[in-house]
């Protein structure tokens, strides 16, 4: 006579989905549906193997396509295999003194337009959010794909209606893994094709700014293992340039030109070194756009510096495991150079402007780590030199200094403060009517913020008020291309709001 095993852990989930569903009636929609899902999984999980041992204890081998059920089941359990959703989305008010909507964000000030990113806490007036769907693929042989969708939008607007708001694809791809016939220095590698943020891009995310952003359309290989403590990966990105006018007579001709980008990224222990050749067939058709002068009461109007047409850009960076070795925590530094079109150091290939004598050096450092058991800070450093960027003989410096400081009260509720403060000195020399300014720039934001379980810096979603004091030079109102200077907004005040942030 047979008789069936109690299936204890079906028996337990279904217990624990209980409980957890009466104690928890009140969360969030998206994180319980999460859970059920997972839990899901793990009873079927469960049920599988209830079905195995069955049959074992009868005496009879377990039926094949029971064990195939069996390891796809946990697979999809492990993450390995199945569907899975990813989010980033922050979405917040901003206004001023008087109760409007007031510009803002990390690129507010002058220097924004060549990446000087400044402090986001209390900073940000826009919704933005990417959706990320992912499905993942085991097959019998060992192999493994992953397929990517990412949509995103992003608008300013504080409605809940918005028929302007930007709905982008902003990647998707296929990614092949452990595939048996890759042998050697490829045995560990990995393929792709399709639109995609590069895998190993990095950023300082309280300066909503990427060290490195190397994005597009294209293919590559990851973790060639070309020596004991060497791997690179290859890739061959490209980007569409919008359309320029290319004779001055006629402004209605237009011509467009692709950018591509060509990338060794290479890796020894914690230290990586990355480099780049870029070119763009017939961007030197484009001119830059119109400069003016003023001579008495005349204007001149002269044609800029015809785009840069090729470029070369290479980046040393450490990725740190303690707090530049004073503590705990971590670190990262990069040091970037580029020419030609490789000078926008960030953004690669995503600048048609560039001047084939442009020339650009950054450094970027930040670090993490807790200098009390309830308090944790994260100083940043960004700065960047340029010249001949747009025009013969400009000249563009500017260095950003910021700390986020978070005091963690009780388990959903911490303190977050942040100073920023950026120096520029800017010479355009008159490109685009752009007037030379120098001068600097500060904020300091309080922001009182929950979430549901407060712990180190990347601990998500949370919920904010904050209050911000900014000031500037008013030189820098001048400028003539940054809001900087418009009705209402020359600098010392006070902003207000609320955000939220998630990711998951």
């Amino acid at each position: 006579m047979k008789t069936a095993l109690p299936r204890t852990p079906l028996v337990a989930a279904v217990a624990l989905a209980s409980f957890g569903m009466i104690g928890h009636a009140a969360a969030d929609t998206s994180a319980l549906e999460q859970r059920l899902l997972e839990l899901e999984s793990r009873i079927a999980a469960a049920e599988q193997r209830a079905e195995l041992a069955e049959a074992q204890a009868a005496g009879s081998p377990a039926p094949a396509d029971v064990e195939e059920r069996l390891a796809r089941v946990e697979r999809q359990a492990s993450g390995e295999e199945g569907f899975s959703f990813n989010v980033y989305a922050r979405s917040g008010l901003l206004l001023g003194e008087d109760r409007k909507s007031i510009d803002g964000g990390p690129y507010v000030t002058p220097a924004g337009g060549l990446g000087g990113a400044v402090g986001r806490l209390g900073n940000e007036p826009d919704t933005y959010a990417e959706a990320i769907l992912n499905y993942r693929m085991q097959f019998d042989n060992g192999a493994k794909a992953h397929y990517r969708t990412m949509l995103a939008s992003g608008t300013t607007t504080s409605n809940d209606w918005d028929g302007d708001s930007n709905l982008n694809v902003r990647q998707v791809y296929a990614e092949f893994s452990d595939l048996p016939s890759f042998t050697g220095a490829f045995e560990n590698a990995s393929i792709w094709a399709g639109k995609r943020f590069d895998r190993d891009n990095f950023d300082i995310h309280w300066l909503d700014s990427d060290f490195i952003f190397l994005a597009g359309t294209g293919a590559g290989i990851y973790d060639v293992q070309l020596a004991d403590n060497w791997r690179s990966n290859f890739s061959l990105y490209g980007r569409s340039f919008s359309d320029f006018p290319v004779n001055s007579e006629r402004p209605d001709d237009t011509g467009s030109t692709d950018s591509l980008i060509l990338t060794a990224n290479n890796y020894f222990g914690n230290w990586q070194w990355m480099v780049s050749g870029l070119s763009a067939a017939d961007n030197d058709e484009r001119f830059n756009d119109l400069r003016t002068d003023e001579n008495d009461d005349d204007i001149v109007i002269s044609l800029g510096e015809p785009g840069a047409t090729s470029g070369f850009h290479t980046m040393v960076a450490y990725h740190g495991d303690s707090f530049f070795g004073l503590g705990e925590g971590n670190f990262k530094v990069a040091l970037m150079h580029g020419q030609g079109l490789g000078a926008e150091v960030k953004g690669l290939g995503s600048d048609g402007n560039l001047t084939d004598d442009a020339q650009a050096t950054r450094l970027g450092i930040y670090g993490t780590t807790y200098v009390a058991p309830r308090w944790r800070v994260a100083p940043a450093i960004l700065a960047e030199t340029s010249k001949d960027r747009y025009a013969e003989g400009d000249q563009y410096d500017w260095a950003t200094l910021n700390v986020r400081l978070a005091n963690e009260i009780t388990q959903n509720f911490e303190m977050q403060y942040e100073a920023s403060y950026q120096w520029m000195d800017l010479d355009p020399n008159g490109f685009d009517g752009r007037n030379a300014v120098s001068g600097d720039f500060g904020k300091f934001t309080i922001a009182p913020t929950f979430k549901p379980q407060v712990g180190g810096f990347w601990q998500r979603p949370e919920i904010r008020a904050f209050a911000s004091y900014t000031d500037w030079s008013s030189d820098l109102n001048n400028y003539g291309a940054s809001s900087f200077g418009n009705e209402g907004f020359t600098g010392g005040q006070w902003s207000f709001g609320v955000q939220t942030e998630v990711w998951f």
